[in-house]
């Protein structure tokens, strides 16, 4: 069987539909290297910054890194901003679909609502409100969010910074997206992991 049969999908049956599962199932096994190929693709797109968004989005999951973030958190900094391509008014939360089967609960939250955060730097100078992410404050991921931005997002930006390159994190890509999806054990949903772990950045950086 090469193709199913059917041309509309009420009429397929359970060999078609099981055919096709397979198929999607190795289809989803290579994610993560399409989402390398497409985080290349940034270095097209917006321009007018010092560094491209290829090198913002490996500046910030290099310092993510530095910082001695685990996998989840690190990935997230990595692609935060693949969206700025296909959805530039709405890239945080189109990042934030394609993580959230992926990653911890948390991670997905704050790289949802980071566009929001980030207004804190800039949108005062355009008449805007600085101050919207407040539309969240008691939220229990609020801090990591502010954090995530303050340390990793709006620091990355400087063509001065020795980030560490793509093929760096793909190891990193290739584990996160080979989990199975939506695995309570993978979102732990309500659980907050510190962005900074003192004792694992001084084993990676020597510091």
């Amino acid at each position: 069987m090469e193709k199913v049969k059917f041309t509309a999908m009420k009429d397929g049956d359970r060999e078609d539909y099981e055919f096709l599962t397979a198929h999607e199932i190795d289809y989803a096994a290579k994610t993560g290297e399409r989402l390398l190929q497409a985080l290349v693709a940034l270095d097209e797109s917006l321009s007018g910054y010092q560094v491209t968004r290829l090198g913002h989005s490996l500046q910030s999951a290099t310092r993510a890194w530095r910082d001695g973030a685990d996998i989840d958190w690190v990935v997230s900094a990595l692609l935060h901003d693949i969206g700025d391509i296909y959805a530039p008014y709405n890239h945080d939360e189109y990042a934030a679909a394609i993580l959230r089967p992926y990653v911890r609960e948390q991670c997905t939250w704050v790289i949802e609502k980071h566009g929001d955060f980030q207004r804190l730097y800039y949108a005062h100078h355009l008449g805007g409100d600085r101050n919207v992410r407040e539309k969240f404050r008691g939220h229990p991921y609020f801090e990591d969010c502010a954090e995530f931005c303050e340390r990793w997002d709006q620091s990355s930006f400087d063509p001065h910074y020795d980030h560490e390159s793509i093929a760096f994190f793909r190891g990193m890509v290739d584990e996160v997206f080979a989990r199975k999806a939506y695995d309570p054990a993978v979102i732990r949903a309500g659980e907050r992991v510190p962005l900074v772990d003192p004792e694992r950045a001084a084993e990676r950086t020597g510091k």
